[in-house]
């Protein structure tokens, strides 16, 4: 990668800071800085982020993952989506394995995690009670998931985490008729690609609703598009 900032690099950093400062959910915003204030036990000894969460990755990304939102201990402890928790151990080890990713841990937003050709976002900024935000939260926050599919213009993978990125995404796109399912593929709008997988949260994977081999296979099916190995029609 060239060590020169992009134009896309300048308006997703120019997007991120309208997102930490942004405060138009009043539930979400009293809600991250209460779990800030009191935190976890095993992590009472380190300073929260407790604001909303930028977003992170290959400003000229062919793969785009859309989260839920941030954890309340891990990326609303850490400032950087999906870090500090179980979620983000298995997207970024599968990141890893399927060569977006140069190290398979995301641990902290200094511990030298880089990107390539892949960005990661959320229909949510904000860390949400119970991990389930309000139908106007999920909209308030459309508006930066809508600007990050405008900016990043190389994407030709969508990859949507859970149904409630799957709908913000196809809201925000204006994508009509499609279902949600782990491991759909849809051809949409100009030669992209969206794959629908279930969120790999505790509950999906301790359950094995989603197993490892389900997992991997998303993100090899998102490489081989990538690469021009697997045309989907």
């Amino acid at each position: 990668m060239s060590n020169d900032i992009s134009a896309e690099d300048i308006l997703l950093r120019k997007l991120n800071e309208k997102v930490i400062r942004c405060k138009l959910c009043q539930r979400l915003t009293k809600y991250t800085k209460e779990v800030g204030k009191t935190k976890a036990k095993m992590f009472i000894d380190q300073p929260y982020w407790a604001k909303p969460v930028p977003t992170f990755g290959d400003p000229k990304a062919k793969l785009l993952v859309i989260g839920l939102a941030p954890a309340a201990h891990g990326g609303n402890r850490t400032g950087r989506i999906f870090t500090g928790d179980s979620s983000g151990d298995w997207l970024v080890r599968a990141l890893f394995e399927t060569g977006f990713a140069n190290k398979p841990t995301s641990i902290s937003k200094d511990d030298g995690l880089i990107l390539k050709d892949a960005y990661l976002t959320a229909a949510v900024r904000c860390a949400p009670p119970l991990n389930k935000p309000d139908t106007s939260e999920i909209a308030n926050c459309s508006r930066y998931l809508l600007a990050e599919t405008k900016i990043l213009k190389t994407t030709k993978v969508i990859l949507a985490l859970g149904k409630i990125a799957f709908e913000a995404y196809c809201k925000v796109c204006n994508i009509k008729g499609l279902r949600f399912g782990h491991n759909k593929i849809y051809p949409i709008y100009d030669g992209k690609i969206l794959i629908v997988s279930y969120h790999p949260s505790r509950r999906n994977t301790n359950t094995n609703t989603l197993t490892w081999p389900m997992w991997i296979n998303i993100f090899q099916t998102a490489r081989s598009i990538i690469n021009g190995e697997n045309k989907v029609k």
